[in-house]
């Protein structure tokens, strides 16, 4: 039996909210669990709750539900009916970095003075918000907001807003956004529940290209043949002067936005992200694909996918919400902690199955590899209900 020692998180960290997991302060030693529970996606596309920048993390994980790498089973000596081959779910290129510096100084949450840090997922909203501000070694006082989503009404896209104001001083300001390819999948040697280990390059390289502020990705899957690809565009809003200068590297490119920061001006940088993926499809489709969903995407808006994911979830909230009635007391639990609890699991349900069309639905959802993101009985015992 495998036993593991139970995180309790520190209450005062994650006060109650019926609609809303709140986090107040920074605690790396709940990075592990707070990167499942705040992560979103639709069914198709699933985004870790990692810090847009990237690092520290326990995995930076994004997710296509379907994609896969195959794998011979050994067996110690074969029978009539064994299975041959194994599949599993892999972590795809990753487009929600964004790296921040302000006078040369990296923003690194662990090492950071935090005058201020929140952390909401937004059950309402179907957004991942976060407030941070952060002074630096110069005194520089630096307010940092940003929003994620995966969209629920659109099954290829995501999108963040990162937004960046120095308050005090005017200062050089960085904003460089990557998209990575290549990315490392969880392993658990000891753990069966854990994805398995690889010992050849997963993800090939097949298109990778950029053209304005615009970055695309497409790999194809070494053995299973799958194909996925992966593009990533950029609108920039500020009063303060800025460069911009794009890059390539071997696993991916990055847009770096170089902006002579004045106080109280923001820096809004939008990223819109969409994914694409094939049992069959050559990558240069796949790319073709990303394209129009960007040029789409990047005609509407952000405002507009947030409305669209409003919508939609009030449309959902409407006929799924139940609401617990009763004396707290009565079950020894502190106010609001059943509500949130519940609303918070209709909310996973729905984001592990919203535009999953034509798959099943994970084990883990969207949120990670355990499992190797193997369908199970849970269609059947938590969705279908």
């Amino acid at each position: 039996m495998i036993r593991h020692e139970t995180l309790n998180p520190p209450q005062h960290l994650y006060p109650i909210n019926e609609w809303k997991i709140i986090e107040t302060a920074y605690y790396e030693p709940f990075l592990a669990q707070t990167e499942t529970i705040f992560a979103i996606g639709n069914g198709y596309v699933g985004m870790r709750g990692n810090h847009e920048e990237g690092r520290p993390a326990f995995q930076n994980g994004t997710f296509i539900n379907g994609l896969h790498e195959t794998w011979p089973i050994v067996y110690g000596e074969k029978a009539y009916g064994f299975a041959k081959t194994g599949q599993t779910m892999l972590n795809v290129t990753d487009a929600k970095q964004i790296k921040l510096y302000v006078d040369d100084e990296p923003f690194y949450l662990p090492t950071a003075s935090l005058q201020l840090y929140e952390r909401v997922l937004d059950m309402r909203a179907g957004t991942l918000d976060r407030e941070v501000l952060w002074e630096t070694a110069s005194g520089k006082r630096v307010l940092i907001e940003s929003r994620r989503l995966v969209s629920l009404r659109h099954r290829h896209v995501a999108a963040i807003s990162y937004q960046v104001t120095v308050l005090n001083a005017e200062a050089p300001v960085v904003i460089s956004s990557k998209v990575l390819g290549n990315q490392a999948n969880q392993v658990g040697e000891e753990d069966p529940r854990q994805a398995r280990g690889f010992n050849h390059r997963v993800l090939v390289p097949q298109v990778h290209t950029r053209r304005d502020l615009r970055l695309l990705l497409a790999h194809k899957v070494a053995r299973s043949g799958m194909t996925v690809a992966c593009g990533v565009d950029h609108r920039i809003s500020t009063d303060c002067p800025y460069e911009v200068r794009t890059e390539d590297f071997e696993d991916g490119s990055k847009v770096v936005f170089s902006v002579d920061a004045r106080p109280g001006k923001p820096i809004q940088l939008i990223k819109f992200i969409s994914y694409h993926s094939s049992r069959s499809a050559p990558c240069t489709e796949l790319a073709e694909r990303s394209e129009r969903t960007l040029d789409r995407c990047t005609r509407d808006g952000f405002d507009a996918l947030l409305q669209a994911q409003r919508e939609y979830l009030d449309d959902f909230w409407s006929r799924s919400d139940v609401e617990v009635e009763g004396d707290p007391a009565l079950h020894k639990r502190p106010a609001g902690e059943l509500q949130q609890a519940l609303r918070w699991n209709l909310f996973q349900i729905l984001q592990a199955s919203a535009r999953a069309e034509g798959t099943g639905i994970p084990a883990k959802g969207l949120t990670g590899q355990t499992y190797e993101g193997h369908y199970f009985w849970d269609t059947e015992i938590y969705v279908l209900p």
